[in-house]
């Protein structure tokens, strides 16, 4: 176990080249105020330096809201008790106090998206929690398949892909004129529920022609869960606590 001092007082912290790249980003993203107290604690909890870009957004920011806050990548916001945006450490339901022997088994949850997907840190045995790639991976728990997919590379890569302008091809055919009006109407803990659903033959035809309606993330992240137990037979696992 290493102390505070030893994952903060780094060389090379990565938050000034993560807020550069941030920055020069080609959409739009919102980088929410942090909560120094619960930094500090989440920082502690994963034992993370501040070298590493999971590090620094725990660390520095409150999470980042992508493209008009399609995607959002948890961090450690300020705004008392219950901020719309949840934190890092509510979402995959951090001990109340520091907890050495604690490790979040299947895998980190660092982003979800507004349809319901979840992008995860694969933990050390993914396959042992059903998830494709290798550990340290980051994978994407995808609404339209009900499945878990690899992205071939680890939070670093994954964090500056995402701002880098790849969204619109990973989204391509997911997305409907007018999305980003409707994306930005919603709170940081409520998602999209489509239907007919993403995952049938027909949401997919046609995504304009759906119903769309905001709820709470937990009832999207819960009705996607069910949906994977009664068609393929398998729980996806852990989704994330919002």
């Amino acid at each position: 176990m290493r102390e505070l001092s030893q994952l903060i007082d780094v060389e090379e912290p990565a938050w000034p080249e993560l807020k550069e790249t941030l920055e020069a980003s080609p959409v739009c993203v919102e980088v929410l105020p942090a909560d120094s107290d619960l930094g500090t604690a989440s920082i502690l909890q994963l034992q993370v330096t501040a070298r590493s870009y999971l590090g620094a957004v725990v660390l520095h920011c409150g999470g980042l809201l992508v493209d008009d806050g399609w995607l959002r990548v948890f961090g450690s916001p300020y705004g008392g008790p219950a901020p719309e945006t949840p934190s890092l450490a509510r979402v995959n339901q951090f001990p109340e106090a520091f907890d050495p022997a604690w490790r979040p088994e299947p895998g980190l949850v660092v982003a979800h998206d507004v349809l319901g997907g979840v992008f995860a840190l694969n933990g050390a045995a993914p396959a042992r929690a059903g998830r494709p790639g290798a550990p340290g991976e980051v994978v994407y728990f995808a609404p339209d398949s009900l499945r878990w997919e690899a992205l071939g590379g680890g939070h670093s890569t994954w964090l500056a892909w995402l701002v880098s302008g790849a969204l619109d091809d990973f989204y391509a055919g997911l997305r409907w004129p007018g999305w980003r009006e409707e994306v930005r109407a919603l709170t940081g803990d409520q998602g999209l529920s489509l239907f007919p659903p993403l995952w049938s033959a027909e949401g997919r035809q046609d995504l304009s022609a759906t119903s769309r309606r905001a709820v709470p993330m937990k009832e999207l992240l819960g009705v996607a869960r069910d949906s994977c137990r009664q068609f393929d037979g398998a729980d996806p696992g852990f989704l994330g606590t919002v």
